[in-house]
């Protein structure tokens, strides 16, 4: 079996999407994983979800607030990351985020998904 090609992109040449307002998304979709560039504006919140999905979500710069566990577990906790720091949600792990200021994040979800917890209109 002949393996696939590879394929080169650009950010500035990917489309955009607004999944909610005050959030643009790029993403390069692949077979077993994506990585999308997120770019969320101080202020917005994205509410408690879960998703099939294992995740990574390197922050490139701006401060993300995330709430992790279920909304009503006494376990929940927060974690705020800045530029340079990676957080990783296993598959099914509930979390929301809040933006504390502007704020580029790539994000990996493996599978591939063609909504994440920003499909919220």
């Amino acid at each position: 079996m002949k393996p696939a090609r590879a394929v080169v992109s650009r950010w500035d040449a990917l489309a955009t999407d607004e999944p909610m307002p005050g959030v643009q998304r790029q993403r390069v979709i692949g077979a077993q994983a994506m990585i999308s560039r997120v770019h969320l504006a101080a202020g917005v919140h994205v509410p408690t979800h879960s998703h099939a999905n294992e995740q990574f979500g390197v922050v490139v710069s701006g401060r993300i607030r995330f709430g992790l566990g279920a909304d009503s577990s006494p376990d929940r906790w927060e974690a705020t990351l800045s530029a340079g720091e990676v957080i990783h949600l296993p598959a099914n792990y509930p979390h929301s985020a809040d933006a504390l200021e502007d704020t580029l994040i790539l994000d990996i979800f493996s599978p591939p998904s063609a909504g994440t917890g920003l499909d919220r209109k």
